[in-house]
């Protein structure tokens, strides 16, 4: 050690401590031993009427770690999953990079052929099946040249039939508690591979490393002014984007994980009332669940229930008549490239005193950058520079940070054109508004050209959410002689609703400016990704077809 009495701790004469107590590499794994060594007994899981406590959970999570290195896994290889939001795919979350895996978390609504393609294209070495997935596995597989190893997940409300003889219970069981895992070696070694969901090709593998889970795990608790021990209810998918790293981030806070195999008003509205649920997350359509319940259903939480919400915008129309029905919305903006949720629109006193509906058009921005993301902006695709923050100029939306992804597995293209300039490229179209809020307009693709003005499609999608009428709408661009394109919208009503094409126009006309205005309504369900996003392309094609 320096012996110089003057030497100061930014001097080069002042040695930095090497050793690896200041040094340990920043991993999410480390926050379920600490939950486990701090709450032991602390309910971490709720699925039905199975729990299970921090030190159940932690010490499944080694045994099975065990049992993957047993079987061969070693840093690097894919495990993979295909399970709904059962107790199973949290484990998975800490069991699988414990033994230096990579988790490859299947959505379960994928159909067998890109199912196929993301086994053989991530190598997975391991299978884990829910019973109720099993049809659409054996159909993959049978697609498939190299096959991983099965293994059965029995949960007591599948109703498929099991996989394989290897069953996942007497996995763990076969597995050493005392196994001697350890944290990575380095912090930017691969967690998780994530596929995103390839509505115009094969799906692009997107590799999270630990930091940047750790980091965004945390950064979760932080934006979202999460308070120790939430009871969290899994209404998004733990195979999106990992769950928006909130399976750490509910280890990190020793929360308690409420387990759902489905989705629906009913489960939420029981759920806050039997478990009472603090906190759960969703894309828009589980926010239309909750304000077009049945009224038999509806059951206003005793205290707000904080709820985050993302993918498509929401229109300002849903988030108060959710926030009316008891629920505190706060709305945030990512990609599966970002780990999930990257921009959060946070909220400041001094809109407080705004009335309801000021409140909801504020809320309904992106917002700015999450704590943990180094930049964020708004950029002319071009030059790279960044736009007029006027709240009219339209540029792209662009990531630099921690929290955005090592990159596209195999596909060296692919990471060209997303880091090109050493920004990575969102594909989001966006202004700045002068409080250096974004807001998002469109995907590049999706932006309406109509006698050379631009029109957001999703400008006019929240105002045909704010008709009573409508439970759905998306818009799309429709090749038309005169302007070139119009806007045609594509609605799903109500139950039980009656309106006419030309009565929405006349709505929009009210609320818009006319050149914005769909040309053209149609009436049907809307094709959705197995994300549950809009699928714009069918849209556009469908479009030009009416």
């Amino acid at each position: 050690m320096n012996t110089n009495s003057n030497a100061q701790p930014g001097d080069d004469s002042y040695p930095l401590p090497r050793h690896l107590a200041n040094y340990t590499p920043l991993s999410p794994l480390s926050f379920l031993k600490r939950s486990a060594d701090v709450y032991p007994e602390h309910t971490a899981v709720v699925h039905g009427s199975r729990t299970l406590t921090y030190a159940e959970v932690y010490k499944r999570c080694v045994k099975i770690a065990s049992r993957l290195n047993q079987l061969g896994v070693v840093p690097g290889d894919v495990v993979s999953i295909i399970a709904p939001n059962i107790p199973e795919v949290y484990e998975a979350h800490f069991a699988v990079p414990m033994c230096g895996g990579v988790l490859n978390a299947i959505n379960t609504r994928l159909e067998a052929k890109t199912i196929a393609y993301i086994l053989e294209h991530s190598g997975a070495k391991v299978l884990f099946v829910d019973r109720d997935s099993t049809s659409v596995v054996q159909k993959a597989l049978a697609l498939m040249q190299s096959k991983p190893l099965l293994i059965d997940i029995h949960d007591s409300d599948a109703t498929g039939d099991a996989i394989s003889d290897n069953q996942y219970e007497a996995f763990v069981a076969e597995g050493n508690a005392a196994y001697d895992w350890s944290l990575p070696n380095d912090e930017w070694a691969s967690i998780s591979l994530n596929y995103t969901s390839g509505t115009t090709g094969n799906p692009k593998g997107v590799v999270y490393h630990h930091r940047g889970a750790y980091l965004n795990a945390l950064s979760n608790i932080t934006g979202w002014h999460m308070g120790p021990h939430p009871v969290y209810l899994w209404t998004l998918p733990m195979f999106h984007c990992n769950g928006w790293c909130f399976p750490w981030s509910l280890a990190a806070n020793a929360g308690v994980s409420v387990c759902s195999r489905t989705v629906s008003a009913e489960v939420i509205y029981n759920s806050i009332e039997q478990h009472g649920v603090t906190h759960f997350c969703g894309a828009p359509i589980i926010l239309n669940f909750i304000i077009n319940a049945d009224p038999a259903l509806v059951k206003k939480p005793s205290k707000p229930v904080e709820v985050m919400t993302a993918a498509a915008p929401p229109p300002a129309s849903v988030l108060q008549r959710m926030e009316a029905l008891g629920f505190h919305i706060t709305h945030v903006y990512g990609l599966t490239e970002t780990y999930g949720p990257a921009v959060m629109c946070a909220w400041k006193s001094e809109w407080n005193t705004l009335d309801e509906e000021q409140k909801s058009v504020l809320k309904a921005r992106q917002g700015v950058r999450y704590q943990v993301l180094d930049e964020l902006d708004v950029l002319n695709p071009d030059t790279l520079q960044p736009v007029p923050r006027d709240g009219e100029t339209i540029g792209e939306v662009m990531f630099r940070g921690n929290i955005v992804m090592r990159g596209y597995y195999k596909n060296p293209e692919a990471n060209d054109a997303a880091f090109h300039g050493g920004w990575f490229h969102s594909g989001d179209l966006a202004v700045m508004d002068p409080d250096g809020y974004l807001r998002i307009l469109d995907r590049a693709k999706d932006i309406i050209i109509s006698g050379g003005e631009n029109i957001s499609s999703i400008e006019i999608e929240d105002v045909l959410y704010s008709h009573p009428d409508i439970l759905e709408a998306a818009v799309a661009a429709k090749d038309d002689e005169h302007w070139g394109e119009t806007p045609c919208a594509f609605v799903q009503l109500v139950n039980g609703a009656d309106v006419s094409e030309q009565a929405i126009i006349d709505y929009c006309r009210e609320h818009m400016a006319h050149f914005k205005c769909p040309s053209k309504v149609v009436f049907r369900e809307l094709p959705k990704t197995s994300t549950g996003k809009v699928q714009k392309f069918k849209l556009r094609e469908w479009a030009n077809d009416v």
